[in-house]
This record gives C-alpha cells, sequence and structure tokens, in this order.
C-alpha cells in the first residue's frame, strides 16, 4: 500500500490561489451560462407562455416541432443558406490568403483592410446597410442601370432574397482569411523549392503540397464558420424586417425560434427549438471530428 505524499502548505496556497482567480469564471458559468441552460431544458417540456405560470406538457412541443410546416421551412432554408455559403465563404478566404502569402508590399494594411468585414458583416448597421444596397432603388440596381439592365428588389424577390444574405456571409471572409494566411505561414518554403527542382507547376503545388498542410485549418475553418452559420440571426432579421419573407424565403432557424419565443410568446416551443438546434450542432461537429481522420493530415503522420 503506496503512502500518499503530504500536499506542502505553499502547494495549498497556490491551489487556493488559482480557484480564486477562477472564481469569476466559474460565477460567470454557473449564473450566465448552466445554470440558464439547465432552466431552458426543463422549459421546453411544458406550455409557457411568459405571462402565466408553465405548464407541463412533456414532449408534446418536439412532437409538434416535427408537424410544424414553418419548422420543417426553416431547417430547409438554414440548411441551404450554410451549405452554399460557408464554402463559398472558405474558397474566396483562401483564394485571397494564397495572393496575400506572395509577399506583397504594404501587408498588414491589406490583411486590416480585408479583416474589417468580419468586425463589422454581422452587426446590425450593416444588414440595414445590405438592404439599401439591395433594395429596388440601390445601388447595386445603379450599378445595373450602367449596362442598361433594369434591376428589382432583389430582397423582395424570393428567388433572390437568399442570394443576397449567401453574398453577405460570403463578405465576411475576413476572419478565415487570417487564419489561413497564418497556416499558409507555417508551411516550409524548402518544400516549394524541393518541388519546383522535380518540375512540379503551382497548381499541382497547392495539391500536392499546400492544401493536404493546411487541412489542419480548413478543417478548423469549417467547424467554426459552420457553426456561425447554424447560428446567424441578424441578416435575416434586418433584411427581411424580422418576417423571415418574402414567402418565408429568409426564415433562418433562429429566426422562427425568435419569433415563437418573443413574438407569439411560447417560449416553451421555443426552448424546444433550441434545443434540437444543439443538439443539430452537435451531431455536425461530432460527425466533423470523426470524418476529419480520413482526409486532416498532421505532421506527426496521424
Amino acid at each position: 500500500m503506496t503512502k500518499k505524499t503530504p500536499i506542502s502548505r505553499q502547494n495549498r496556497l497556490e491551489a487556493r490561489a488559482a480557484w480564486i482567480m477562477l472564481l469569476p469564471w466559474l460565477l460567470g458559468f454557473v449564473g450566465i451560462t448552466a445554470i440558464p441552460m439547465i432552466a431552458s431544458l426543463v422549459i421546453s417540456f411544458t406550455d409557457y407562455p411568459l405571462v402565466a405560470m408553465p405548464t407541463w406538457v412533456g414532449l408534446e412541443n418536439y412532437r409538434e416541432l416535427f408537424q410544424d410546416p414553418k419548422f420543417l421551412t426553416s431547417v430547409s432554408v438554414t440548411l441551404r443558406y450554410v451549405f452554399i455559403s460557408v464554402p463559398l465563404q472558405l474558397a474566396f478566404a483562401l483564394a485571397l490568403a494564397l495572393v496575400l502569402n506572395r509577399g506583397l508590399s504594404g501587408m498588414s494594411i491589406y490583411r486590416s483592410a480585408f479583416y474589417l468585414p468580419s468586425l463589422l458583416g454581422a452587426s446590425v448597421a450593416i444588414a440595414i446597410l445590405w438592404r439599401e444596397v439591395f433594395g429596388s432603388e440601390g445601388i447595386f440596381n445603379a450599378f445595373l442601370g450602367l449596362f442598361g439592365i433594369e434591376g428589382i428588389s432583389w430582397i423582395g424577390n424570393p428567388q433572390w432574397a437568399m442570394s443576397t444574405l449567401i453574398v453577405l456571409n460570403v463578405w465576411t471572409f475576413g476572419s478565415p482569411m487570417v487564419i489561413f494566411l497564418a497556416g499558409l505561414r507555417q508551411i516550409p518554403r524548402e518544400y516549394y523549392e524541393a518541388a519546383s527542382v522535380d518540375g512540379a507547376g503551382r497548381v499541382r503545388q497547392f495539391f500536392r503540397i499546400t492544401l493536404p498542410l493546411l487541412t489542419p485549418v480548413v478543417f478548423f475553418n469549417v467547424v467554426l464558420q459552420f457553426i456561425q452559420a447554424f447560428q446567424a440571426f441578424t441578416p435575416s432579421y434586418i433584411v427581411s424586417g424580422g418576417s423571415g419573407g418574402p414567402v418565408d424565403s429568409t426564415l433562418f432557424y433562429t429566426l422562427y425560434l425568435y419569433q415563437r419565443g418573443f413574438v407569439q410568446f411560447e417560449m416553451g416551443y421555443a426552448s424546444a427549438m433550441a434545443w434540437v438546434l444543439l443538439l443539430g450542432i452537435g451531431i455536425f461537429t461530432a460527425a466533423n471530428f470523426i470524418g476529419s481522420r480520413y482526409w486532416v493530415f498532421y505532421g506527426d503522420g496521424r
């Protein structure tokens, strides 16, 4: 039987100091995150109209979700937005990172200018600006008018309203671009020099050297940007005026959750939607991590 090593007074003081330093975060996590999440889970099993006490209904809210046509529409709209806008955004970000990685003069200026949309893209002000740009008398129609093309209200057309929001998300490419650029800077130049000696062109170098060695960064950006896209709310709310129109073409999942919870005061239903969203994002993220072993290359060969 091994004898336990006594904990010295110095170690106890250091542990106590560590817990004191962690205390503000722990209080914030428990009070702002953990307790509200538990309360939301309990509320999701109730009929809670906010103005009256909640009534326990069990799984009724969850059963109603998959019988609600607008819920299914919001899921379809969100999936279309996520799986179109995010790949386009990442492709655009990677292309620009490759250009900036060639050692242009004034790199810090370009990097800051391209990163700026990521800071502003999800803001209310930019969403309002986007609505004005693609309105019937917006800048985009004025540009088309120079070529004799008659414009339309792009945000008021069911066929094009979603496209404007996709363009807005692609426009916020700055954050993944900076991450891609940092990853590109970590690839040793010797690999490219050896490939050039062997006669490999730029295209072959990209697919044989750059892309494989960049896959950990690609994986990080994919997970991060997809999670953010699933939670997109502000662009749809501002551009559609909170309706998700026209004809529910921009009815994002989070916008419909907001409508049911804070417009129709069905907080139990909204809480059930929130937990379904959390479960969906968790499954998608877990699938990404499981699938990453087949295409993500790490320097240690794993």
